[in-house]
């Protein structure tokens, strides 16, 4: 079993910087391909970013590449959301995700372990 619990949410104003954070345990990230996931209201769950288990391979959503870094520190089985420039369609609960697997995904239904997010709030 693998736990996951993200943290780093929050309100802020559009244009701030937030840097989420999902520290696992239960098991190591061994060979754990690691992504974010997010929900707005209304909308279904959208894939953000992914990364693999060593980080060297990493994916972005359209909407979200070039403002947002996705890493991880396996000595710290922590994986990192730095998010920038948001936008008040930034706002959605976030979720951390984790793949039992090495190689990055975008698909959902793919991971295997899931955190029980953190709330985003972007005002303008």
């Amino acid at each position: 079993q693998v736990q996951l619990v993200e943290s780093g949410g929050g309100l802020v104003q559009a244009g701030a910087s937030l840097r989420l954070s999902c520290a696992a345990s239960g098991r190591t990230f061994g060979n754990y391909a690691m992504g974010w996931f997010r929900q707005a209201p209304g909308k279904e769950r959208e894939f953000v970013a992914a990364i693999a288990w060593r980080g060297y391979s990493t994916s972005y959503s359209d909407s979200v590449k070039g403002r947002y870094t996705i890493s991880r520190d396996n000595a710290a089985n922590t994986v990192f959301l730095q998010m920038n420039s948001l936008r008040p369609e930034d706002t959605a609960i976030y979720y951390c995700a984790a793949r039992q697997y090495y190689s990055v995904s975008r698909v959902e239904s793919d991971y295997n372990y899931w955190g029980q997010g953190t709330q985003v709030t972007v005002s303008s």
